[in-house]
């Protein structure tokens, strides 16, 4: 089950579930969409794996499975 972290690890924006801007790796290290092509280049910045649009949580399961609330922020 993923985690669907609530921000970008990079510049702490909001990831709200279903948002087209949230993409993960294989660990599910989380960014921002601006973060990803313009800081990343498609590549996480912790595992160097491809960065991926995170899948959306279908709204049926979303209660069940909320999103993370933990947030996570790498120092620069």
């Amino acid at each position: 089950m993923l985690e669907l972290r609530p921000n970008c690890e990079t510049c702490d924006t909001d990831l709200p579930n279903g948002g087209p801007i949230s993409y993960i790796c294989t660990l599910e290290c989380t960014f921002c969409a601006d973060c990803t092509e313009n800081n990343h280049n498609g590549t996480c910045p912790n595992c160097g794996g491809n960065l991926v649009l995170r899948p959306t949580r279908p709204a049926v399961y979303i209660t069940k499975y909320p999103q993370s609330t933990k947030r996570v922020l790498k120092k620069a």
